[in-house]
């Protein structure tokens, strides 16, 4: 009788997830950073741009698929792979080549389920590095059977079920590239923070957006040391305020039945 043996998976085996839509500005280097790992998958949700033939000639394998959130994107990306570890990378991130070798490292050595990785970021063309944004660890690798994907609106962020350790080198984040990407991010983050506070039963009120958005200011630019950053901090600082105070107004809206104005008779 023939006996049929099963392949053993690499137990050192990476994929590299990334969700992506309209990003063909970024999708090549992110991919090409991420091109040491075994494969790497890019989710896209229906771009409408060349993302998905920038991914493709880049070496990623792409699936297009709907949007069901961010986590859940992610999560499903991870269900895509059969790779024994999975990595959650933004299209706006890179990896740089010290971060590959400590990764590869990492995984070689296995001594924790997940790792999470500092990330180095820049605003309007400067890097910060105070105003709270250094290290900024956040969880990104991990085995893929421990591996998930909280549901938030905004900010979902990735769980490993087991032990974490922390990784040294910085994954660099081309966070907020313009003036323009900042305003846009701060009405889509402020709406999907709104959101997910409703979720949570939290209340908002103009006096609480005011509180909060002055608290904001304070803990950016002076207790996290903002103004070491210079002008940039000086912006950093008041982004983060409007974030709070708008976040706190969106809730306080969504709470509240649309209403039409009645205006004075002026016949």
């Amino acid at each position: 009788m023939a006996s049929h043996i099963i392949p053993m998976q690499n137990p050192h085996s990476l994929t590299v997830v990334i969700v992506a839509k309209n990003e063909e500005t970024n999708i090549a280097e992110c991919v090409a950073s991420a091109s040491f790992a075994d494969a790497v998958l890019v989710l896209d949700s229906g771009s409408t741009d060349a993302t998905t033939k920038c991914a493709t000639e880049a070496g990623a394998r792409v699936v297009q698929t709907d949007w069901p959130g961010y986590g859940s994107q992610v999560a499903r990306g991870f269900g895509l792979t059969d790779t024994a570890w999975v990595m959650s990378l933004d299209a706006d991130e890179r990896i740089t080549p010290r971060l590959q070798t400590e990764m590869l490292a990492a995984i070689r050595a296995s001594k924790f389920d997940g790792f999470r990785i500092p990330r180095i970021s820049e605003f309007c063309g400067k890097v910060i590095h105070h105003s709270g944004w250094r290290p900024d660890h956040t969880l990104r690798l991990g085995r893929r059977e421990k591996s998930g994907f909280t549901d938030h609106f905004l900010h979902a962020h990735m769980t490993v079920d087991g032990s974490v350790g922390e990784l040294h080198a910085s994954l660099i984040h081309y966070s907020y590239p313009n003036i323009g990407n900042v305003l846009e991010k701060l009405d889509r983050y402020s709406t999907g923070a709104a959101r997910d506070m409703r979720t949570r039963g939290k209340r908002g009120g103009v006096g609480t957006a005011v509180v909060h958005g002055l608290f904001a200011f304070v803990r950016s630019y002076v207790l996290r040391r903002g103004f070491l950053d210079g002008s940039h901090g000086l912006m950093l600082a008041v982004y983060n305020a409007e974030y709070a105070y708008y976040k706190y107004i969106k809730l306080m809206f969504l709470a509240q039945p649309a209403q039409r104005p009645t205006f004075p008779n002026e016949s």
